[in-house]
């Protein structure tokens, strides 16, 4: 029989792709973690790992174990959470938009982590459309996302958190003509514009088409927060989500400019499966929130985490993983002072 320790092994494994990244995480040699993932194999006399490619790739058995196990190990350290004066500890794997870490999810992290100090919190910065798949397959626990643009799968439940409305972001010092027509800067202004092909992206072609409005595309790229450093220094315009706790009117090198007759907004909440052991989790995260709406509105008010756009690179600097969305190196929240 296989120990939890193991468990946990195989699921570093299947989520960074080698067994040295594994190893680093957990804290073990890249020898060591192939002796237990050959363990496990033996326990389970089943192959889990493709071993003709050259990283740890999950052949079909590996990756229907995947949730399976990753549901064995939450149920075991339920078992301690529950145990717990505090009523939650353990490790719990949240996804999360890094303009969601910038915003109100950042004081609802912070909150939770100060009530249940016990709790390790082990964020992975990314995309909403991978995070989808992600919390379906059972690698995350939950995941802070944009709400999909199609329907999601049966399994899973999406709850609101907060709305961000759209808005055209515009230099002050541009490298290009720049009149103070919102049409004729979307339409001569070179247009910086979000991946089409995420969540995100897709709101953007939306309040493009309620304008009825052609752009110059200049650049496509899926980070918000680099679009907004692209048009400070005066590269293009851009149509952005006005990011909760984002003090935009501090900044002297940006403008924000708001659509005529448009409200389009972008709605972030919380992404989890309809059955997972990791609820008291999740649903202290919707509380806060819940409990914000009804003294306010979340996600548009001035907080203790208030930046100015100016300040982005600097925090995403500080999230490493942020660097490489798709491969989404987690990020751990350990004590006070690193719930932000």
């Amino acid at each position: 029989m296989s120990s939890i320790r193991t468990l946990k092994t195989f699921l570093a494994v299947a989520r960074h792709g080698t067994f040295a990244a594994a190893g680093k995480e957990i804290g073990l040699t890249p020898a060591a973690v192939g002796l237990q993932i050959r363990a496990l194999e033996e326990s389970l006399n089943c192959q889990l790992f493709d071993r003709s490619a050259r990283a740890a790739v999950l052949n079909p058995a590996g990756r229907a174990l995947v949730p399976e196990i990753a549901d064995i190990v939450r149920r075991y350290e339920l078992l301690g959470a529950q145990a717990g004066a505090d009523g939650m500890s353990g490790t719990v794997v949240v996804g999360a938009l890094v303009s969601a870490l910038m915003g109100a999810f950042a004081d609802a992290l912070w909150t939770v982590r100060q009530r249940y100090p016990r709790l390790d919190v082990r964020l992975f910065a990314g995309l909403s459309s991978d995070f989808a798949m992600r919390v379906e397959r059972g690698e995350l626990d939950a995941a802070i996302v944009t709400q999909s643009p199609r329907p999601l799968s049966s399994n899973l439940v999406w709850t609101p958190l907060y709305t961000e409305p759209m808005i055209l972001i515009v230099p002050r010092k541009p490298h290009f003509p720049l009149t103070d027509d919102v049409d004729a800067m979307l339409a001569d202004a070179p247009f910086m514009r979000f991946d089409r092909n995420t969540w995100t992206g897709i709101l953007v072609q939306d309040v493009l088409d309620a304008l009825a409005a052609q752009v110059r595309d200049s650049m496509e790229l899926n980070s918000v927060e680099a679009i907004i450093e692209l048009v400070r220094h005066g590269f293009g315009v851009s149509i952005v989500p006005r990011l909760a706790n984002v003090d935009w009117e501090r900044d002297r090198a940006l403008r924000v400019v708001q659509l005529p007759a448009i409200d389009v907004q972008r709605r972030v909440g919380l992404l989890e499966r309809a059955r997972h052991s990791r609820t008291l989790f999740t649903e202290a995260i919707k509380e806060y929130f819940s409990q914000a709406s009804r003294q306010g509105k979340p996600g548009r008010r001035r907080s203790r985490h208030a930046v100015a756009p100016a300040e982005l690179s600097a925090i995403v600097a500080a999230f490493p993983a942020t660097r490489r969305p798709v491969a989404g190196k987690p990020v751990r929240k350990r004590g006070e002072g690193q719930g932000t």
